[in-house]
């Protein structure tokens, strides 16, 4: 199987790379070809952590076999270090923030862009879509956070905390409070409770980057500012249009991205392609080897195909 190929052999290893965009110093995690036929940008969810994608960045970048550059993305002042003294930062901040990083970090305009967005980052990618229709050739949105879900307690529960500025405060101070225990505490309480099938690296994420207060503080304004966004119907009007270009993971029990949005989705674009995922993975795919590799060959599978179709279209003009 393809999971098991690339589990167990060595892979070339994804960069970490620090970079100021539009005076925001972003965390980036990286792989680039010599010379690529297309770049894939991965907006990640909320948290907005890179390292929470190591084993999905390299699992894309090999099984395109090092034709593409792939380059995943943090949000802004989800940080190791609180670069901006504490500020908050919206959705529409962060969306803003995606599309001056392609201008500024992706010059080569022949070089086509494979938006992949996860849980919040796939309604970031549509909007980096609509902003830059010229640059972007397709988005794929993997366990799509589009619409809020009244019939979910965990999206009641998080939407109320995030609207109260006091009750964000109290669990940051807490969160960051923990942060402070010896790292090798926090491994094991991570270990035992959410992370029990997490890689190493998204341990690491959780206790280096999660456990801060600044990072706490902005996960719950983003989530507030989604909550918000969303008392408003997605735009079908743009999914339409951009029907051939735009296509759907969705997960099995994912409150985030639940099968009514499916549902809603193919009613009102019958032709968008949409797939379920079946294996067993959750909304957080990322955090394990093997959740992450399942989704990369979902992707390239993806990318694949538009490719050959852009080929055939070629093929077809030259008849």
């Amino acid at each position: 199987m393809v999971g098991e190929y690339l589990l167990s052999k060595e892979r070339k290893q994804a960069s970490f790379r620090l970079c100021n965009v539009s005076s925001f110093m972003t965390e980036l995690l990286e792989l680039s070809a010599e010379n690529p036929s297309l770049h894939v940008v991965i907006i990640p969810g909320n948290p907005g952590i890179v390292q929470f994608y190591k084993h999905f960045v390299e699992g894309v970048y090999e099984m395109l076999d090092g034709s593409a550059s792939v380059t995943a993305i943090g949000h802004i002042s989800q940080t190791k270090k609180n670069w901006d003294s504490g500020r908050l930062f919206s959705l529409q901040d962060q969306i803003d923030h995606k599309v001056a990083f392609i201008n500024q970090e992706i010059q080569n305009t022949e070089i086509p862009i494979f938006l992949v967005g996860h849980s919040i980052g796939s309604h970031m990618s549509l909007e980096v879509f609509r902003s830059l229709p010229e640059r972007v050739k397709y988005c794929i949105g993997l366990y799509p956070f589009l619409s809020s879900n009244k019939e979910s307690f965990a999206q009641t529960v998080i939407e109320r905390i995030s609207m109260s500025s006091i009750l964000c405060s109290a669990i940051s101070c807490i969160v960051s409070a923990l942060g402070l225990l010896p790292r090798r505490l926090t491994r094991f309480l991570v270990k035992r409770s959410v992370g029990k099938s997490w890689s190493t690296a998204s341990v690491e994420a959780l206790c280096g980057h999660l456990l801060q207060y600044h990072t706490m503080r902005n996960i719950l304004f983003l989530a507030k500012t989604e909550f918000e966004k969303f008392a408003q119907e997605p735009d079908w009007m743009f999914m339409k249009e951009k029907q051939d270009q735009i296509s759907f993971l969705f997960g099995i029990n994912d409150h985030w991205g639940p099968l009514t949005m499916f549902e809603e989705i193919s009613k009102q674009i019958p032709n968008v392609a949409l797939s379920i995922e079946k294996e067993g993975h959750t909304h957080s795919f990322s955090c394990t080897k093997a959740g992450s590799v399942w989704v990369a060959d979902h992707v390239v599978s993806v990318i694949k195909h538009q490719l050959q179709v852009k080929a055939d279209r070629v093929k077809d003009t030259m008849v």
